[in-house]
């Protein structure tokens, strides 16, 4: 019996899921139910039926689905599968930067942790940061913890202005603007397309600016035949996988080699048969952090 096998009999027994994110490697979504970006997730964990989530991801994505599936049981596969933004802030540093900007509504990025998110007003992802922020109705927000994200809102907006915490992503912050000015050159009919975590140079530059989702859904819609895509490897992978079974004469290059997440490549097939067959790697919050921080959560998904 093969490792797919062994996993898809344990997911069958325990009525289990498993819940992927595009940057993970693309063999895990043999073995998956859900495949996609951090909201879609969280709404997928919302709504489950299942007994256990197995979440192949990294840990804050883990903590998300345990704080909107409580009676759940959430697995990491790998508990080195962290977050390098998300560690930028703690509580500490939180709530020093919300006593240097008083009475200011805080918005957390969802990749941060559970403590963070318990001391924040409301959450957000990629997907929705724009509209979430424009909900809260005021003339000023403090954002967590990613800079490039907060400051590519701010763009979008008028009247609002957005204080951001200095937290950025390693893995987007390698795309640089000079990357984008060697695509033009060597692929002219290329459309670039760029997540908002990347740095403002890079975002004004590019033709197109949204989140995993929102860029794997413009490439196969749009007529275009040729993309440099300015995000992780997964989502390159998952597109020309998705373009061959479509059978579309499209084309998608990474933006440079360099974009791999390390720490979403930590999990393996090996790793999720294993938390399912001995059920380790258990997500557990703090029960008074978990009921803050699933407010911030719940928050979020009943304004969108």
């Amino acid at each position: 019996m093969s490792i797919v096998e062994k996993i898809n009999k344990l997911k069958h027994q325990k009525n289990a899921i498993i819940l992927t994110h595009c940057y993970q490697s693309i063999e895990i979504d043999e073995v998956s139910d859900f495949v996609g970006d951090s909201l879609y997730l969280s709404r997928v964990a919302a709504k489950t039926n299942a007994d256990i989530i197995v979440f192949a991801g990294v840990y804050f994505m883990a903590q998300s689905a345990k704080l909107l599936s409580p009676q759940k049981r959430v697995f990491l596969p790998n508990l080195n599968s962290g977050c390098l933004m998300a560690d930028m802030i703690d509580v500490n540093a939180l709530r020093l930067f919300k006593q240097q900007h008083q009475n200011i509504p805080v918005v957390c990025y969802i990749n941060s942790t559970a403590e963070v998110k318990a001391e924040c007003d409301i959450c957000c992802t990629s997907s929705n940061a724009l509209d979430i922020i424009k909900s809260l109705n005021t003339d000023k927000v403090l954002f967590v913890p990613d800079t490039y994200l907060g400051k590519w809102v701010q763009k979008s907006l008028k009247n609002v202005e957005v204080i951001t915490f200095n937290g950025f992503c390693p893995t987007h912050l390698r795309i640089r603007a000079e990357d984008v000015e060697n695509a033009r050159k060597k692929y002219p009919k290329a459309l670039i397309l760029a997540h908002p975590e990347c740095h403002g140079e890079v975002t004004k530059l590019s033709d197109f600016v949204g989140s995993t989702k929102e860029i794997m859904e413009f490439a196969l819609k749009s007529k275009n035949k040729q993309f440099v895509i300015a995000t992780e490897k997964g989502v390159v992978d998952r597109l020309i996988r998705d373009n061959r079974l479509n059978r579309q004469d499209k084309e998608f290059i990474l933006i440079n080699d360099n974009i791999i997440c390390p720490n979403m490549k930590h999990n393996t097939l090996e790793d999720i048969y294993n938390v399912l067959e001995n059920e380790t790697n258990e997500i557990l919050i703090d029960n008074k952090i978990a009921d803050k921080a699933r407010l911030c959560m719940d928050k979020m998904l009943n304004s969108i």
